[in-house]
């Protein structure tokens, strides 16, 4: 489905909250941001910059502001989107359409916008990678097989921790051999375990 189906579905189809994100919609659009489609909601860009997205739940709708916690929030009124997950992100929730402050709601989408126009974001800070600790199965291939060893070896730290979680993840001995069955012809190939979900 194109991008622009999406975006018709989310706003055509009958939802008790089909005029609210509407209305929101179309300030996103009158502050002159670019409409997209990601992560199966409206997004609204600048300059190719993420700035705001529309979503709608059972219980409530509303806007997520991307760098929301730059905002000067006067009303009071954003909440971070998931608390000890999302750093950056806020959002702004209505449970009726009725609560929409349209003039409030412009100018915390004109100042997102402004912010950034500016370049204020929050810096993501790099976890330090942590040292990979080879279980024995797989290990004790290695010794059998000096190719599989380096094959492992020239993988991306993610590709190996991905091997090595879904081994250490099987409870039982004849669940991690049949997974050892499966990640030996993977890894010789230099591929990663999820690399059919990355395209």
């Amino acid at each position: 489905m194109e991008k622009q189906e999406k975006l018709d579905k989310f706003y055509d189809e009958a939802h008790h909250f089909k005029n609210g994100v509407s209305t929101l919609r179309k300030l996103a659009r009158a502050c002159g941001l670019t409409e997209t489609y990601k992560w199966s909601v409206p997004t609204y860009m600048i300059d190719d910059k993420n700035v705001i997205a529309i979503s709608k739940f059972k219980t409530h709708f509303g806007v997520w502001f991307f760098n929301g916690v730059f905002l000067s929030d006067p009303n009071e009124v954003l909440e971070n989107a998931q608390e000890g997950k999302t750093k950056a992100m806020r959002h702004w929730k209505f449970s009726d359409l009725e609560e929409i402050n349209v003039k409030g709601v412009t100018a915390y989408i004109n100042e997102a916008i402004e912010n950034q126009k500016k370049g204020i974001q929050l810096k993501v800070t790099k976890k330090l990678k942590g040292k990979i600790e080879v279980p024995p199965l797989l290990s004790q291939e290695f010794n059998k097989n000096p190719e599989l060893k380096d094959s492992f070896n020239k993988l991306t730290y993610s590709r190996q921790r991905e091997y090595i979680e879904y081994l250490a993840n099987a409870k039982q001995e004849k669940t991690k051999l049949s997974r050892l069955i499966k990640i030996v012809p993977l890894i010789l190939e230099d591929k990663g375990l999820n690399d059919i979900y990355r395209k």
